[in-house]
């Protein structure tokens, strides 16, 4: 894939949206894809992915208040909607981003991750996108990479390459450019710590996978047990 340079999308509307906002519609965007059960999401359930230990970088401690500060501006964004549950107690949410952006489920997940984790590479995204939606290979991975630069505005851009480092990364560009270039010189200074995190971050990922597959491993036993109780 051929690197898409990073352009100045400040002025473009949508494209200024602050942490806050941008963690809430990560989480959204995520949430729909992996609890679709409990989506749409509450306040307190938005409050609790937001605030994950893992899976996040960085890692934020956003309050209720705060949160639905980030829901009310992102309405009034047209990205985000209230779904109105005769049933449901508590007010409901969910993202409008795959009809403002003409999104498919492949494109949703790799921007809600670029949101929720920050620059990474194609593999990456690969790999931590798998609960979201499964990539055969790395090539559709850039594919998806490349379309989202092509939007108008664009939705993700590649970030120059980091010294010492092989891999280009990339990023989302709902934050406004100088959010961009903060992270750009942020790599750039840093290439070889950022890529040490990377490396912690992907081992956290598989420790979390295994768990889960431990997890569901037992409760198949368990359940087999029962049937001679």
């Amino acid at each position: 894939m051929q690197d898409t340079p990073v352009t100045d999308t400040a002025s473009e509307p949508g494209f200024d949206l602050d942490a806050a906002e941008i963690r809430v519609l990560g989480v959204l965007i995520e949430k729909s894809f992996i609890t679709p059960d409990a989506y749409p999401m509450s306040v307190n359930g938005i409050v609790t992915g937001c605030n994950q230990l893992t899976a996040r970088e960085p890692v934020m401690s956003l309050s209720e208040s705060e949160v639905q500060a980030a829901i009310d501006s992102l309405i009034g964004r047209r990205l985000v909607a209230k779904r109105d549950q005769p049933s449901a107690r508590v007010a409901k949410y969910e993202h409008l981003v795959r009809l403002r952006h003409s999104l498919p489920p492949a494109e949703q997940a790799v921007l809600a991750m670029l949101m929720l984790r920050g620059a990474q590479t194609a593999g990456e995204l690969r790999q931590r996108c798998e609960r979201l939606h499964r990539f055969d290979d790395i090539a559709a991975v850039d594919a998806v990479l490349e379309h989202l630069a092509e939007k108008y505005p664009p939705l993700a851009a590649a970030l120059p390459r980091a010294p010492g480092t092989k891999e280009t990364r990339h990023v989302h560009l709902l934050g406004g450019q100088a959010a961009v270039d903060e992270m750009a010189d942020s790599l750039q200074s840093g290439g070889g710590s950022s890529v040490g995190r990377g490396r912690v971050a992907e081992l956290e990922d598989e420790i979390r996978r295994l768990r889960e597959d431990f997890d569901a491993l037992r409760r198949e036993f368990d359940t087999f047990r029962q049937q001679f109780d």
